[in-house]
């Protein structure tokens, strides 16, 4: 596969639900839901890179429960993933429910041939691990994300409050914390995530501009820290730098991307406004932290670098040439500065999520809602200014 070839995989069905499988540490792997109107339609795409050829492997399961709006991957079972999605109730209302799924076969391993089934009826339903009671505290699940280390907790945003979720008890997940958030005007939280710092002992959550973070060692639990007005508009996304504790990257609708040290929250400290319209989506890549996704209702994919808040040096210097005679002084090597790295124009429709693959760090995946999902890698250029 050529580096700076994008790969383009289309769904039947309109998408806005992406993750990278968390376990997989192998083969690069994306999972896609689906957005049908017809309930019962609705699928979770599993989309296998061939790294040599460039091909991509498919294997589509039924999502029958109703149409994905959000989708998370276990990172320590590969063959779990949480979806959140709107449903019918027996009263013929739309209710937002939540429930953690196994994909079966051989997800896990080699990808088999039941992708190149004709129709719906041919397709292998996921499996149902456990509904998630979210009902009984909300009517608007946003999202149900997995604990970044202990595969038997996970934690949904529902509403005005967080629940964190036991699933140890197989098809039955008890609640053994949540956390509720007060305020004039019933505040609703817009989407939340796991800190993977500080023994995962925080959740973040998001609510009109605001960003703030819940201390969960103590009962009840209470706010560790708060980025007010982080946004004078929503806030959309959030995400944790992997290597430094104490930094966070926020976006949202008007358009900003901002990069926060929580330590000191009264302003960002890199703020950017690439983007001519919403900003749904941004990742920190999992390794190298001074490379930035963002992705928007502008139908662009922007591949940022903000070197200058990252962990790696500012300056690197290249050794001495030993093959020749003479020793020549270091001389510094040129460096990742700030700025836009790449704009990536293959949608054509609002890009509503964006993921780094867990396996290969050069490589990630956007999901427009026209159902394109487009697989693209790190320009060769910056990829070599990192690494060499």
């Amino acid at each position: 596969m050529e580096d700076d070839t994008p790969i383009i995989y289309g769904l039947e069905f309109q998408a806005r639900a992406l993750a990278s499988q968390l376990a997989e540490s192998d083969a690069v792997r994306f999972l896609v839901g689906t957005q049908s109107l017809k309930l019962s339609h609705n699928q979770v795409h599993v989309v296998e890179l061939n790294e040599e050829t460039g091909g991509l492997s498919t294997h589509v399961f039924k999502h029958g429960a109703g149409e994905v709006w959000t989708l998370a991957a276990s990172p320590s079972n590969a063959t779990l993933i949480a979806t959140c999605y709107n449903t019918l109730t027996a009263e013929n209302t739309c209710c937002m429910q939540s429930a953690i799924w196994r994909l079966p076969l051989q997800v896990d391993g080699s990808l088999d041939e039941v992708s190149e089934c004709e129709g719906m009826n041919d397709l292998t339903s996921l499996e149902l691990v456990c509904q998630l009671d979210t009902e009984s505290h909300g009517q608007d699940v946003k999202v149900t994300c997995f604990h970044p280390s202990d595969g038997s907790k996970a934690a949904s945003v529902v509403d005005n409050k967080f629940i964190i979720w036991d699933l140890n008890l197989g098809d039955i997940a008890k609640v053994v914390q949540s956390g509720v958030l007060e305020g004039k005007g019933q505040p609703r939280f817009t989407t939340g995530k796991w800190n993977p710092h500080h023994g995962c002992s925080q959740f973040v959550t998001a609510n009109d501009g605001h960003v703030r973070s819940w201390d969960l060692r103590v009962s009840p639990v209470r706010p560790a820290w708060t980025v007010e007005n982080a946004h004078c508009q929503l806030v959309r996304d959030l995400d944790f730098n992997p290597n430094k504790q104490y930094y966070m990257a926020t976006c949202g609708d008007d358009g900003y991307s901002r990069f926060w040290d929580v330590r000191n929250p009264s302003e960002p400290a890199v703020a950017r406004a690439d983007h001519s319209h919403w900003v749904w989506s941004i990742r920190y890549n999992h390794f190298h932290d001074q490379l930035v996704l963002t992705s928007s209702s502008d139908s662009q994919v922007i591949l940022t670098s903000v070197a200058s808040i990252s962990s790696e040096p500012i300056s690197h210097m290249v050794d001495d040439d030993l093959n020749q005679g003479d020793t020549l002084p270091d001389t510094p090597k040129e460096k990742l500065v700030d700025g836009v790295l790449a704009t990536y124009d293959e949608h054509e429709d609002s890009v509503y999520s964006v993921e780094w693959s867990s396996a290969d760090p050069w490589t990630f995946a956007s999901l427009s809602y026209d159902g394109r999902l487009v697989i693209n890698k790190v320009p060769r250029a910056d990829k070599y200014m990192i690494l060499l």
